[in-house]
């Protein structure tokens, strides 16, 4: 039971980190439309993107699907800036549930990139037989599932607090959450183009 906690602590503290904070970024562009009272469309979002990671974690550790770092650099950036442009753009459409399901397509490719991320740092973790790899990948992976989990009801309490409090329209908390991640992302983005 010890070594779960290895990997499910490893993988916490990976995706909670403040220096690795594209990934909240991109859970923050993605959620900041929604509220509690949209848990459904929320559930089948984050549940995407927890089928897309895992895919792209298992196809790695198999070495089916590898991405370098460099590749990586760009594509968690750019899923940002996609994630932030489209909520800008849609911001005058209501959600509807069948947009949903396009949207939770697009979200599941993001975890498969997102995945890819994951996945190398795991195979930093640990070597060895692909036998040996399959228990630590699934706790690593419970790990990373519930520290997003962690921070999605954090955006969502922080969201309702800041329209209810400080009387946001929700319209105002997306277009401003989400010009705040185009902001961080933009130049990332843009210097790992201008660089290749």
């Amino acid at each position: 039971m010890s070594d779960f906690w290895i990997y499910f602590q490893v993988a916490w503290k990976f995706v909670l980190d403040i220096k690795g904070y594209n990934h909240t970024l991109f859970l923050l562009a993605l959620i900041a439309p929604y509220a509690f009272k949209d848990w459904k469309p929320v559930l089948v979002l984050m549940t995407s993107f927890a089928i897309g990671q895992t895919i792209a974690m298992i196809l790695s550790v198999i070495e089916v699907l590898t991405v370098t770092a460099n590749l990586n650099k760009f594509m968690i950036p750019a899923t940002l800036l996609i994630t932030a442009f489209f909520n800008i753009f849609t911001i005058s459409k209501s959600q509807k549930t069948n947009t949903i399901n396009w949207i939770a397509l697009v979200v599941l490719c993001f975890g498969i990139i997102h995945g890819l991320l994951f996945s190398n740092f795991f195979k930093s973790l640990i070597r060895g037989k692909l036998s040996d790899k399959i228990l630590p990948l699934f706790e690593f992976s419970i790990g990373i599932q519930a520290a997003q989990l962690l921070l999605v009801v954090l955006i969502l309490i922080f969201s309702y607090v800041i329209q209810h409090f400080f009387k946001f329209s929700k319209r105002d908390f997306t277009l401003t959450f989400s010009s705040f991640v185009i902001g961080v992302a933009l130049p990332v983005v843009l210097k790992n183009i201008l660089l290749k």
